[in-house]
């Protein structure tokens, strides 16, 4: 926004402090005057000691006094006034040099006010926090759309690969090529379609209603029951109404991604898949668990990041895209919840989503 150019604000500070001064001198010796008045006489009378002044007399001599002490308190009240404007605004510059900065892109420049708190300090430690989270943000989405690049330039250069071959070698099996690029294509439009659903989550743009995640979960299950019967792998569902407000759209996508992903990251052969809901005084929980490979706290922690996999799918006609886990992160916090990867220690692990309960079934 352009404005026009005015006085600052250590300026506008020692002004301020400066006729503050003045208006409590003047006050001061508005108030003397008036107390003296009581003991001086309208005419000069004789006294043992000589002839009294009268208040013509005193009020000459009180205004030539109370003259350089008017101009005293000025040039303290300016003087002062630009010293403590200038101290108390310092803050204030630190933190403009650090807005300016991450104006222009320095996203690691941090303010770290020193001293004990007050408002400037909570002002600066709450743009610290923000800046560091602009830097996570920032760093997340570069490393995410390179990823995202990486992933749609793989099927796009093997589409390409697949032509070239098919214009070279006219005499080639035309079914196979198509075959190929059918499979091909389609990684690639669940890829797109799996971005943009992020997309979506991450923008918080949806409207929300009542949602039952253990209906979700059901749902969830019987649609993915057939892969988990060629799989070989059991699914047990259990628990409690679980009522949240969301995006029901989104929740079942959330429930449907961990039930995926527990069904292809599981044993080649007699696996099983664990889903419950359960109730907290605030909060419904869903509990998807199931047995697989080990897993390290650290390879855990990473698996909510986009495209990360934690161990090589048995069943790859069901490898989905690498995204699994990273929209069900994102839906979670779109409606303010908590997601937590835990292995198992036999193998497998077990994610924990929580979401604040729906209001009219809030605990009193």
């Amino acid at each position: 926004m352009d404005r026009e150019p005015g006085l600052s604000v250590r300026v506008k500070l020692t002004l301020s402090y400066a006729a503050f001064s003045m208006l409590a001198g003047g006050l001061l010796l508005v108030a003397a005057w008036g107390s003296l008045l009581r003991y001086v006489p309208d005419r000069p009378a004789r006294t043992p000691y000589g002839l009294a002044p009268d208040r013509s007399f005193v009020l000459h001599t009180f205004v030539q006094s109370a003259g350089p002490v008017l101009l005293f308190l000025l040039l303290f009240g300016l003087l002062g006034g630009w010293v403590l404007a200038g101290r108390m605004l310092a803050p204030l510059k630190r933190i403009g040099d650090a807005t300016r900065l991450a104006t222009n892109g320095t996203l690691s420049h941090r303010i770290q006010l020193p001293g004990r708190q007050d408002e400037f300090r909570e002002l600066a430690d709450a743009f610290d926090t923000m800046l560091a989270r602009l830097e996570a943000h920032v760093a997340e989405q570069r490393r995410f759309a390179a990823n995202a690049s990486h992933e749609l330039r793989t099927p796009l250069a093997i589409s390409k690969t697949l032509l070239d071959v098919a214009r070279s070698d006219p005499d080639h099996d035309t079914d196979e090529v198509i075959d190929r690029l059918h499979a091909v294509n389609t990684r690639a439009i669940d890829l797109v379609e799996a971005l943009l659903l992020l997309s979506r989550a991450e923008q918080r743009s949806f409207p929300r209603e009542p949602v039952d995640l253990s209906l979700m979960a059901e749902e969830a299950t019987e649609t993915l029951l057939p892969l988990a019967e060629r799989n070989g792998v059991t699914v047990e569902t259990s628990g409690d109404i679980t009522p949240a407000n969301g995006s029901p759209a989104l929740l079942l996508q959330l429930v449907t991604n961990l039930v995926h992903n527990a069904i292809v990251h599981n044993l080649p052969e007699h696996g099983t898949v664990s889903i419950n809901t359960s109730n907290r005084p605030e909060t419904v929980v869903l509990t998807v668990e199931n047995t697989g490979a080990k897993v390290t706290p650290e390879l855990a922690s990473i698996l909510t990041e986009p495209f990360q996999c934690g161990t090589e799918r048995v069943h790859t006609d069901h490898a989905g895209v690498g995204l699994g886990l990273a929209i069900v992160k994102t839906i979670t916090q779109a409606h303010d919840g908590t997601l937590t990867l835990s292995p198992r220690p036999d193998g497998g692990m077990r994610v924990t989503v929580e979401l604040p309960r729906a209001a009219p079934y809030a605990a009193t």
